[in-house]
């Protein structure tokens, strides 16, 4: 079993900081629903402060976390060292969902990039913050980000395209749970 650490020091800081993808993993509160782990790259993960960290949510396929995050708040987020040292973090915790546009929102996002596509912003409070080794995660090397979803985005003509797929696209989970109306 790994450590666990009473809050985001230094150390983990500049770890995390460091890393280019993460991991988020939520669940519904149905036994038979569907859990999710979604991949998340770009510039898109902030620290907060010791106990609070969020991530910027960008328009995809699918509305998991933010429906799962709805129902009952629970997140995991993940990382891994796939160059130099061995080490995964995850970071427990109860999550919230700001939608582009809210008051929320409107608050955190200077603290990102500007991203066409983003429909929320994940926000957590963490209650536990625990690593572990590592030791099977493969080696891998950075090439760099694919801009794959930003010239998406940009495709669908910016912001108001991108509100008009997720309020088609969006609107409920693989379990039925209500997903996101952006105004």
């Amino acid at each position: 079993m790994g450590k666990i650490f009473p809050i985001i020091d230094d150390r983990w800081k500049d770890w995390i900081n460091e890393r280019k993808m993460f991991f988020v993993s939520t669940a519904p509160l149905s036994t038979d629903g569907l859990v999710n782990c979604s991949p998340k790259g770009l510039d898109s993960f902030r620290i907060l402060d010791e106990l609070t960290v969020a991530y910027i949510d960008l328009a995809g396929s699918g509305i998991e976390t933010v429906a799962h995050l709805r129902e009952n708040g629970r997140i995991t987020i993940m990382f891994c060292a796939f160059e130099g040292a061995p080490k995964i973090l995850r970071l427990y915790g109860e999550g919230e969902v700001l939608e582009n546009g809210s008051k929320g929102f409107e608050e955190l996002k200077s603290r990102f990039p500007h991203y066409e596509g983003a429909r929320s912003i994940i926000k957590v409070n963490l209650t536990r913050i625990q690593d572990a080794c590592g030791f099977s995660v493969p080696l891998y090397s950075y090439e760099g980000e694919r801009d794959t979803l930003l010239k998406w985005a940009e495709a669908k003509g910016g912001a108001p395209g991108v509100k008009d797929y997720v309020n088609d696209r969006n609107k409920e989970s693989l379990d039925g749970l209500p997903g996101i109306q952006l105004k």
